[in-house]
């Protein structure tokens, strides 16, 4: 007989050293030859992203021991850190970026006694220089070069920066001579990503946006002509726009131009047709999937995501969907669209050709990221690398719900819902079980619908998990991401109390044990819930933004330098917004208990940041506890880290909720 145990006093085999040590994805899957590499996290080797090769015969290997972290600081959220290639009778030659000192290395894994050696030199000034979305040209030079994105500070502030797109020789010289790099494009705009060629070699095309517009905001495709030596010749604008988001650009076998738009509200994909007379320069695009009512893209977060990918039939490799996505197969020329067969609901924004495979990485709720082949001549798929193996009896899982709410004015609301399970418990007839709203970072970004060993862990103790896709969340067009616009810390927390409101007038929650957590953008979205409503018992606030006018001004990286004037308005017009929506000013509104995680390495939201936010809360006898931890950055990578932050996060919900663990350290609660 399941015996009768309080909601959230469940006994789980889902420890959180089990959670932390399968936190993270794989990612930037490339095919090298005959194998397919790829990235993926190590949260107990120091939280080093590895690079992984899966040979011919299935076997699974790291490219490059331990401590080589294959991983970019470009925009400081990264990017494709590595390419590489077969070379007949040699074998491969990889290029990666290493996260330590950001510099460019070549490797040859199969050369007996080979080791990586530098391409790139070193700057002392401000970051350094950092590269990202490297592509190899072997055939170009005296001994080959690597295509890339350079992205060079200027001076100690965080926005003296400039990024171009640039050419390092193979042969070494750039090492100790940075004279040595040939910029191919000027640096007219702020941001650029990595360039894409033309079958012919002619034409090179990329992505470029300027302050104070985000890349889901408004971008420009770029094209050059690829001179003999030097930089890019007649540099020239040909799609985008200052209020249409361009998220992916690529070249077609057949030498046509591919690119992903918003222009319709949803990303769509459009091929681009011959410049009109009436504006010379400018090419219209013909569009290849319109009237869906889906994305077939997403916020370039990242340098070098790929949500699509041209086959040498014609067809287009495609990642799309409202919501959760799926991998489809789009002829261009009829529109018909045919999805991959399988269980994944969620298909990270990465993709590789091989032929007539298809290789990807997704998800599904009852399984992690995993490298998933589609074979397009069978429609055949088949996880080939880094499988999901259930590290507990899958019957632990939660169940999600993928479950629309009414917010205010009607709007609709996105939301997965998690209620609590586990097989070996029942709560009683009369209890109510207690929920945690998670706001997701961002905050343009989504929840995805994907098994996390982190909502397990809550859920399967009898705590359920609410996602909230908020307005302003990506996946479900353009008009849906623009309610936030000017409305950051209004709609966001609007949002999630309805989601949590509405929970409880249901029934589904216990109306006085609801919490709300979040991270980055997430944790402004809880902090500022904190100090504006009453809806939540407590609260976990991780690596937050909580001083909108100190982040607005050089407390924050270049890439995010300006966001605020999108989420909030420019600071000059409305300096009052920048004080009033900012929980750091409002701390005496705070009555909840609540526990402050921060990396103290976050340059994104720096540490400063929650020191501000504490000296105001001191003295005011709400309970509360800060964790700063040495060596993590923005979002935590370390497997102790992760663990050490589930376990007090869980503390503080059962002292907040009157629940007995004493499975978990006791997490100490100033006031």
């Amino acid at each position: 007989m399941v015996p009768t145990v309080p909601y959230g006093s469940w006994q789980s085999p889902i420890d959180a050293a089990l959670a932390a040590s399968h936190d993270g994805r794989p990612e930037y899957i490339g095919v090298v030859g005959d194998e397919v590499w790829w990235t993926e996290p190590r949260p107990t080797e120091g939280g080093r992203r590895a690079l992984v090769r899966r040979r011919a015969d299935g076997a699974e290997e790291s490219v490059l021991p331990s401590p080589w972290n294959v991983r970019s600081r470009v925009i400081e959220y990264g990017g494709q850190p590595w390419a590489g290639a077969a070379r007949e009778g040699s074998g491969p030659l990889v290029v990666f970026v290493h996260f330590p000192d950001q510099r460019l290395y070549a490797y040859e894994p199969d050369a007996p006694g080979a080791e990586p050696r530098p391409l790139t030199p070193v700057s002392a000034v401000g970051g350094g220089l950092r590269w990202v979305d490297p592509q190899l040209w072997p055939a170009r030079g005296a001994a080959g070069e690597v295509w890339c994105v350079l992205e060079e500070f200027t001076g100690e502030a965080p926005t003296d920066v400039r990024r171009v797109i640039a050419a390092v020789p193979l042969d070494g010289s750039a090492a100790e001579d940075r004279g040595a790099v040939r910029e191919l494009s000027d640096d007219r705009h702020r941001f650029v990503t990595g360039p894409r060629v033309s079958p012919d070699g002619r034409q090179a095309a990329w992505i470029a946006w300027d302050h104070p517009r985000m890349p889901w905001d408004g971008t420009l495709v770029m094209l050059g002509e690829i001179a003999d030596d030097g930089p890019f010749e007649d540099m020239r604008t040909v799609a985008g726009d200052t209020d249409e988001s361009v998220a992916q650009v690529e070249w077609a076998p057949d030498g046509s131009l591919l690119f992903v738009s918003d222009l319709g509200n949803w990303w769509e994909l459009y091929r681009a047709t011959t410049p009109g007379e009436s504006l010379p320069g400018v090419v219209a695009g013909t569009g290849l999937c319109a009237g869906r009512a889906e994305e077939f893209g997403g916020p370039l977060w990242k340098i070098g995501l790929r949500w699509f990918h041209p086959l040498d039939n014609g067809l287009i490799a495609v990642i799309h969907g409202a919501g959760p996505t799926t991998l489809g197969i789009l002829d261009p020329e009829t529109g018909e669209l045919v999805d991959a067969a399988g269980p994944w609901t969620e298909w990270a924004a990465t993709l590789a050709v091989d032929g007539s495979r298809v290789i990807g990485v997704a998800a599904s709720p009852r399984s992690a990221y995993e490298i998933v082949e589609l074979d397009t001549f069978t429609g055949h798929t088949r996880v080939i690398g880094s499988a999901h193996d259930d590290p507990v009896d899958p019957a632990y899982y939660p169940e999600p719900q993928i479950r629309t709410f009414v917010g205010p004015d009607s709007r609709d609301i996105h939301a997965h819902i998690y209620p609590p399970h586990n097989p070996d418990h029942i709560a009683p007839g009369d209890e109510l079980p207690p929920y945690v709203v998670w706001a997701h970072g961002g905050p343009t970004g989504r929840a995805p619908l994907v098994l996390d060993l982190e909502i397990a862990y809550f859920t399967s103790r009898g705590i359920g998990v609410a996602e909230v896709n908020y307005g302003g969340s990506a996946g479900y067009g353009r008009e849906y991401r623009n309610r936030l616009r000017e409305q950051w810390g209004v709609v966001d927390v609007e949002d999630c109390a309805a989601v949590a409101l509405s929970l409880a007038e249901e029934g589904t929650a216990d109306p006085g044990r609801i919490a709300i957590r979040g991270g980055s953008a997430g944790g402004w979205t809880a902090a500022t819930s904190l100090a504006t409503t009453d809806v939540y018992a407590c609260g976990t606030i991780i690596f937050p933004i909580l001083d909108l006018a100190g982040w607005a001004t050089d407390e924050t990286h270049d890439f995010e330098s300006q966001y605020l004037e999108s989420l909030v308005g420019p600071i000059g017009e409305y300096p009052d917004r920048y004080r009033d929506r900012s929980p750091v000013h409002h701390a005496e509104r705070i009555t909840a208990p609540f526990l402050l995680l921060q990396g103290l390495d976050d340059v994104i939201c720096p540490p400063v940041q929650c020191e501000r936010f504490l000296e105001r809360m001191a003295g005011r006898g709400i309970p509360h506890a800060y964790i700063a931890f040495e060596g993590e950055g923005h979002g935590f990578r370390m497997a102790d880290t992760m663990t050490r932050a589930l376990e007090a996060e869980l503390s503080l919900y059962a002292q907040t909720f009157g629940i007995d663990r004493a499975d978990v350290p006791r997490l100490e609660l100033n006031k």
